[in-house]
């Protein structure tokens, strides 16, 4: 059976029904996860409010939605940040609702993030239920929530936006939308860096199935017998318990322009980027070094974190990033075992590499790796398999954690 896309028969319920228990459970673990800030933050004398607006890069946000871009800063050490760094989407729509409504740049870009972390969590639920069933659907959605850096999806930064956008784009892929998916893999670009993750997920699915269609017509004209129960994607996940998707149909053009849509975001900021610094196609990446950001393999990283063996209580951290590090890259071995589409499994590996090969930023890997959710499809699938009181049982408790934990972390240290 193909693990690619295409379009699947909806459920009779109504889609946004059928998502409410995910959603419903993704506003409650927010709620309280800025509940225990507010309260953790008025202990210390603190904004909480502050804290998810107007500190590290919603700053920098803030900035370019209000004045546009231009602005840099000199640092001691010689070093150039400039904010051309970040992407536009996000502050062009904190202009835009500005504009519309008597939100501060910075109330709009809470907001901004508020609704998008609820499309982002509405387009997990799309993904795990379409591939997997609505109960796996449902735990993604909330193992996503509780995250210990899960704050983060409520702070006027980019990640709830991007995998909002990420989310739903390898969802058309997935059943066939290439036009939609082209044009959210192209927003996608507008939003982050590693949208690039999205665009190598939709080219990669789209080449796969014109081989595919190719192969087929070749069998077709020497005769090859086909599988009747081919197209039968409920059947199928029934009967093999693979992925519940079935074969694409969409016609090749649709497919064409879809691939031809997903890079435009990203090229167009890219290359605005390079005329802007005069440095052409490299005027980006100048930009990044400018930051101390670059693509070294993950070799800076593992200098990072062996140096924190070097004593006795850093140790401890070190043995927990390793620990960290290879529960991420055991979970995504365990997908590709569990046959996850193929788009789902090129956009969580160009996530993961770029998040973890970055030279520079340590601190903030956990954030980075926010939009990598297919990785938690394999404890989705094994919570869903529990009893349901056990696993809200479970679930609740791991909701106050990172509660308490998020009010801690942007108390303390936060974002960088």
């Amino acid at each position: 059976m193909t693990d690619l896309e295409t379009p699947v028969a909806g459920p009779c319920a109504p889609v946004l029904r059928r998502a409410a228990p995910a959603l419903l459970g993704y506003a409650a673990v927010r709620a309280l996860g800025l509940v225990v800030l507010a309260v953790w933050s008025a202990a210390r004398g603190k904004s909480a409010y502050t804290l998810l607006t107007a500190r590290w890069d919603s700053l920098w946000y803030v900035r370019v939605a209000e004045l546009g871009y231009g602005y840099q800063v000199r640092l001691p050490n010689g070093d150039i940040h400039s904010d051309l760094a970040f992407f536009p989407l996000l502050p062009w729509l904190e202009r835009l609702l500005h504009a519309l409504t008597p939100l501060s740049y910075a109330g709009a870009g809470f907001v901004v993030s508020l609704l998008a972390s609820l499309a982002a969590a509405w387009g997990i639920f799309a993904v795990g239920d379409l591939v997997y069933g609505r109960r796996v659907g449902v735990c993604a959605v909330l193992l996503w929530a509780v995250l210990p850096v899960g704050i983060v999806q409520s702070m006027a930064y980019s990640e709830s936006l991007f995998t909002a956008l990420a989310a739903w784009s390898l969802y058309a892929v997935l059943t066939g939308r290439w036009v939609t998916a082209g044009a959210l893999a192209a927003l996608a670009g507008l939003t982050r860096p590693v949208g690039l993750a999205v665009v190598v997920a939709v080219w990669t699915a789209g080449a796969v199935s014109f081989v595919r269609d190719r192969s087929r017509g070749a069998r077709d004209r020497s005769g090859g017998a086909r599988d009747p129960g081919a197209d039968d994607a409920c059947g199928a996940h029934h009967a093999t318990h693979a992925p519940r998707i079935a074969t694409p149909g969409a016609p090749p053009w649709r497919r064409a322009l879809g691939m031809l849509l997903a890079p435009l975001g990203a090229a167009a900021y890219v290359l605005w980027v390079g005329r802007h610094t005069g440095r052409g196609p490299l005027g980006y990446l100048d930009v990044q070094a400018g930051w101390r950001n670059g693509f070294d393999g993950g070799y800076a990283f593992a200098r990072f974190v062996a140096d924190k063996f070097t004593s006795f209580p850093s140790a401890l951290a070190g043995a927990g990033l390793v620990v960290g590090v290879g529960l991420l890259l055991w979970l995504y071995v365990i997908g590709v075992r569990q046959r996850q589409p193929l788009p789902l499994l090129v956009y969580t590996g160009v996530v993961v590499a770029l998040a973890l090969c970055a030279s520079s930023y340590f601190g903030s890997k956990p954030r980075l790796l926010l939009p990598a959710f297919p990785v938690l499809l394999p404890l989705a699938r094994a919570l869903a398999r529990t009893r349901t009181g056990r696993s809200l049982l479970v679930t609740a408790g791991v909701a106050v954690t990172s509660a308490v934990y998020g009010a801690f972390w942007l108390n303390g240290s936060g974002p960088p």
